[in-house]
């Protein structure tokens, strides 16, 4: 890896996943989640200040040791223990019906193997315990995602690999899961072919 992927990226993504937008759907997805959470791509941290009282553990995972460092506060001022592993979420080394929730925000638009990552998620899920996914992806205007694969390679190339045509909703479904709600929309202060939420 290089400076820019080693040094810059990782403090840009830290303020970015700290707006205020994507705090609050932050906030929004994490509401109910409960007891020992698997969080896939930790990231730098920003969803420990809103897990609620109900959760007791947080296993994180992700492959950036650099955005890990920057979550250190984060993790020292968390109501509960966080045990982070430097791994992506295709490697997920958890034995099976290991947590009772799976979190993933804003991740999956950037994991090389997606399929392989939520079958992992499935995988390490207790029976009855729940995924809790926000993600931007592909959204249903044509025209919208024309730009989103006419963009995709720059977005994918400046954002350590994020994409922004995926279609979250088809991935999550291929790899087992079944659906207990869906919101789809597009997220305040984004741009639309960037900002379609799932």
């Amino acid at each position: 890896m290089g400076f820019y992927d080693t040094w810059v990226l990782p403090r840009f993504l830290n303020f970015m996943m700290g707006t205020k937008y994507t705090t609050e759907e932050r906030k929004k997805c994490l509401a109910e989640v409960s007891g020992t959470v698997l969080e896939v791509g930790f990231g730098s941290g920003h969803n420990l200040p809103w897990y609620p009282a109900s959760v007791q553990r947080v296993v994180a995972v992700d492959p950036s040791r650099e955005s890990a460092k920057l979550a250190k506060k984060r993790i020292a001022e968390a109501r509960f223990p966080v045990e982070y592993l430097p791994v992506g979420g295709e490697a997920i080394s958890a034995p099976d019906h290991s947590f009772d929730s799976v979190v993933s925000t804003f991740t999956l638009c950037t994991i090389p193997d997606p399929i392989a990552a939520l079958e992992q998620m499935r995988r390490v899920l207790k029976p009855g315990g729940k995924l809790f996914l926000v993600e931007h992806g592909l959204c249903e205007d044509p025209k919208l995602q024309r730009w989103q694969h006419r963009l995709n390679g720059l977005q994918n190339a400046l954002f350590g690999g994020c994409n922004m045509n995926r279609d979250i909703r088809r991935l999550v479904g291929e790899a087992g899961f079944a659906f207990e709600q869906v919101d789809q929309y597009y997220m305040q202060g984004a741009p639309k072919f960037a900002g379609f939420l799932k």
